[in-house]
Order: C-alpha cells, then sequence, then structure tokens
C-alpha cells in the first residue's frame, strides 16, 4: 500500500462527508464538492493500485 492509496481513501472519506452534510443541509454546492472529492479519491486510490502493480 502507498501514499496514493491512502491519501485517495481519505479523499474519497472526506467527500462523503461534506456530500452527506450537504444533502442534509440542503447545500447543493456543498454535496457536489462532496462528489468531486470522492471521485478524485476514487482516481487517486486507482492510481496508488496501478503504482503497486507495477511495483510487483
Amino acid at each position: 500500500m502507498n501514499k496514493n492509496r491512502i491519501e485517495g481513501a481519505m479523499q474519497q472519506a472526506k467527500g462523503s462527508l461534506k456530500q452527506t452534510a450537504g444533502k442534509a443541509l440542503g447545500n447543493a454546492r456543498l454535496e457536489n464538492e462532496g462528489k468531486a472529492d470522492k471521485a478524485k479519491g476514487t482516481i487517486q486510490n486507482a492510481v496508488g493500485k496501478a503504482q503497486d502493480i507495477v511495483k510487483e
């Protein structure tokens, strides 16, 4: 497990929290930021997985 995978997972968690808070508060901007953070985290996690595969 490398740095990108850890940071990606953290980004996804942050995005989930923002998205949930946005829904609860009726704040579409916060909800959309959460969705974007989750997507960014997913991509970063995928990059980390690819790096792990290349190392092996």
